[in-house]
């Protein structure tokens, strides 16, 4: 009688294993539909936004003579977003597409050369500032740890974060690249004559990471 019971229990056993096993696949097939919802609708969300940014430029290309580099860098382009708006990623150009980066400075300007995405090319004369941070677009590190180049490409003013695998050396590049940076609203040499006779107030471009 007992082995008879025994057989029962380990039917009844299995087919409540069976049963689980079908749940699970029921809950799998549900999340993996989940998620390619929210991917469609985070890739629908891109295209849009990349719509609304069609306006941006191309972006500009390294000359032909850049001349010999003052700085090199290897490490991580994490994207660009509208100055002092650490939120508003801009995608348009290529621009949102977060790579590894070589980045060279020159006299000429910065070229960031990017394996699997496009390059670009900040030339000086559109250099605003460099600073220390630590967020851009959906990246979040330790205080400090990106190095944000804010340029100005036709008539938006653009931050680019960048982290170096020599995170030592980004303060190097703040130095190196304010000093050639031409701030918002400043004369150049050749306005130095008109603006002898005329006073000017200008008024220094405020970021979100300048003020904090």
């Amino acid at each position: 009688m007992t082995p008879l019971i025994n057989l029962h229990l380990a039917a009844e056993q299995k087919s409540a294993d069976v049963t689980d096993w079908s749940g699970r696949i029921g809950w799998i097939v549900g999340l993996l539909l989940f998620v390619a919802l929210v991917y469609w609708l985070m890739r629908e969300g891109w295209k849009w936004r990349g719509t609304l940014q069609s306006d941006l430029p191309e972006l500009p290309t390294v000359p032909d003579a850049p001349g010999p580099a003052r700085l090199e860098m290897s490490g991580r382009y994490h994207g660009s977003t509208t100055a002092g708006q650490w939120l508003d990623r801009i995608v348009a150009q290529g621009l949102g597409t977060r790579s590894k980066a070589e980045v060279t400075l020159t006299d000429e300007g910065v070229d960031v050369v990017r394996p699997g995405a496009s390059d670009f090319f900040i030339p000086a004369a559109q250099l605003r500032e460099a600073r220390l941070d630590k967020g851009i677009a959906g990246k979040v590190l330790t205080e400090g740890g990106l190095l944000i180049i804010t340029w100005q490409h036709g008539d938006k003013l653009i931050d680019s974060g960048f982290r170096s695998d020599r995170a030592a050396e980004q303060a190097a590049w703040v130095e190196a690249v304010n000093a050639m940076s031409h701030p918002a609203g400043s004369t150049t040499p050749t306005d130095s004559a008109s603006t002898s006779t005329t006073s000017t107030t200008h008024h220094p471009i405020t970021t979100e990471g300048t003020a904090r």
